[in-house]
């Protein structure tokens, strides 16, 4: 089985030009093939986020790359995204589903089997589980580890892709621990095939 990649966006790397640089960034992580793309621009307002993830929308189309809005419901449903990703203490899964019926994707951050125990299986697609190995992104945090990872994925019968840490490298471990693949920032600054 062949990982699913999901490249989460952070514009403050890309300069002055960054609108303009992220959509490109995105335009080619779908043509390589990436399966999930998480704009996760935090401290955007409203306006601004539905337009950059609109423009990331059109950078997609006639792709298998599905777009994804980090914790911004209303921004993912005005901008016509593929989905929500909620952070772990975000609103519900069954309330964004109320608004937002299948084929819309509902993924969730979790860092614990107790935060996969407390999630509604039914109304979420996926997880995203972390910080699996240490991360220059977030200096100081311990990372979990990979029989962490084991543990969460065996929990769930949803697929969990590992965060944090990620390399080409290190996917292989990702898998052999339960994941069903990787999402990433930094892994993505060097772009990567997808078969």
């Amino acid at each position: 089985m062949n990982p699913v990649l999901c490249f989460i966006t952070d514009r403050r790397r890309l300069g002055a030009a960054w609108q303009s640089a992220l959509v490109e960034r995105v335009a080619e992580a779908a043509r390589d093939g990436v399966h999930l793309v998480q704009v996760r621009e935090r401290d955007l307002d409203g306006g601004p986020l539905t337009q950059l993830v609109a423009a990331c929308m059109s950078a997609v189309r006639g792709t298998r790359t599905r777009v994804v809005v980090n914790d911004r419901l209303d921004v993912a449903l005005a901008a016509g995204a593929h989905g929500v990703h909620l952070r772990g203490n975000s609103f519900s899964a069954s309330r964004a589903r109320l608004l937002a019926p299948r084929p819309f994707l509902v993924g969730r951050s979790v860092h614990s089997v107790a935060d996969v125990r407390e999630c509604s299986d039914r109304a979420l697609d996926y997880l995203i589980f972390g910080t699996v190995f240490e991360t220059d992104s977030k200096p100081g945090q311990s990372a979990a580890g990979v029989a962490a990872l084991t543990a969460v994925a065996s929990a769930t019968s949803l697929p969990v892709l590992a965060v944090g840490g990620i390399t080409p490298q290190r996917i292989a471990a990702v898998m052999a621990a339960g994941g069903s693949g990787a999402a990433g920032i930094s892994m993505f600054d060097t772009p990567q095939r997808v078969s």
